[in-house]
């Protein structure tokens, strides 16, 4: 038997007959694969993009509560005029005023309303607390952003001295 060879078929090379290129199958499979992975990365993106703005909700919120519990410290712990009667915010005198203080928004010591905060709500509560025998006041400062249940408490103490 003799074998003819053809010089326009190398044996190393399929003849011309042979397909060139991708099935059906393979492209359907290719783009079924790619839509899988552009899901994924828009997920991600989204969820991203959705809670990029917490950090700065979650840092005003510490900022508001600084605020309070530094007005708070530095009042006396004893009232001076001996009496609350008739006392609003701008005239507090003494710790022991602001226990029980909630506010709708942030409101500076003279209670107007800080521009832009009117999202946050306040929480302040006075507790005694004696540590080594040394009578203080507990100062808590709880800021939650409306519509989240994630809040920033902050607490600071007052002696007695």
């Amino acid at each position: 038997m003799t074998v003819h060879l053809n010089p326009a078929y190398p044996l190393n090379k399929p003849p011309l007959s042979y397909q060139h290129g991708a099935t059906l199958i393979e492209l359907i499979m290719t783009i079924v694969i790619i839509s899988i992975a552009l899901t994924g990365i828009l997920n991600v993106m989204n969820q991203t993009t959705r809670h990029s703005a917490d950090p700065i909700i979650q840092q005003q919120a510490i900022a508001i509560a600084e605020s309070y519990l530094e007005e708070i410290q530095l009042l006396p712990i004893i009232d001076p005029d001996g009496s609350n009667a008739g006392e609003t915010r701008a005239t507090f005198d003494n710790i022991d005023d602001y226990d029980g203080l909630s506010d709708t928004g942030a409101y500076d010591q003279m209670n107007v309303a800080m521009t832009g905060l009117n999202n946050y709500n306040v929480d302040v509560t006075i507790s005694n607390v004696t540590i080594s025998t040394i009578n203080m006041k507990a100062i808590t400062v709880a800021v939650t952003f409306a519509g989240t249940s994630n809040s920033v408490n902050l607490t600071g103490y007052r002696a007695d001295y």
